[in-house]
């Protein structure tokens, strides 16, 4: 038994070299997790640095899809996810069968879902869309891009769905000076009390900037 956090540590350095191990970590896991992790970041980015090393083992510090995108970009390598109960309210919500009858009742669509900005943007306003699996992003990005035919898969997290507007109103007028910063994800009356929306790289990288 490893009986305090310096051991600890110790040993989970030990691990990784003899196992030729890389430990990837989200944003949203425990600081003591982000500590002892060789990257740090959102689920897409943190897959493409694993694929990039000559690891043998990822261990994901993260919900199921993110470990199985880790998979689909270094199929060679082992893939491990330390809590096999991880999973994701969002993605739960986008059942594939139940999507890929969604899918059928609309022959010639693309379907969007990973850096949905720049993925919508890209393809020719005359394709038609359909988004998923989060309704609040695709209505988000309906919104920035005036795109009329996308239809829009009905999922959400769950968290972002308790995001409470008269709480944050509250605060606003607690802390006038104060910014506030969402995700996309998040519902639209809570998006549009925002000073910034974005990625939580992208909201990382403007509070490290704002001068608030």
């Amino acid at each position: 038994m490893v009986d305090n956090s310096s051991k600890l540590k110790t040993e989970i350095e030990r691990l990784k070299r003899e196992k030729n191990a890389v430990i990837l970590a989200h944003y949203y896991t425990l600081p003591e997790v982000q500590e002892v992790a060789d990257f740090l970041g959102d689920s897409l980015a943190l897959s493409i640095e694993a694929q990039k090393t000559d690891a043998r083992i990822i261990l994901f510090a993260g919900v199921h899809f993110m470990a199985e995108t880790a998979k689909v970009l270094s199929p060679e390598k082992k893939v491990l996810l330390p809590n096999l109960e991880a999973g994701c309210s969002l993605a739960e919500s986008c059942d594939a069968a139940a999507f890929a009858a969604f899918k059928a009742k609309y022959p010639g669509y693309k379907v969007v879902s990973s850096n949905a900005l720049k993925v919508v943007e890209s393809i020719p306003a005359d394709q038609p869309i359909i988004f998923a699996p989060d309704r609040n992003l695709g209505s988000y990005i309906q919104k920035l891009t005036g795109r009329e035919n996308m239809v829009i898969w009905d999922g959400a997290c769950h968290v972002h769905e308790e995001f409470s507007l008269e709480k944050i109103l509250e605060l606003k007028r607690q802390h006038p000076a104060a910014q506030v910063v969402v995700h996309p994800e998040c519902r639209a009356y809570i998006v549009q009390v925002a000073d910034f929306v974005g990625s939580t790289a992208a909201i990382l990288d403007y509070c490290g900037k704002s001068s608030a």
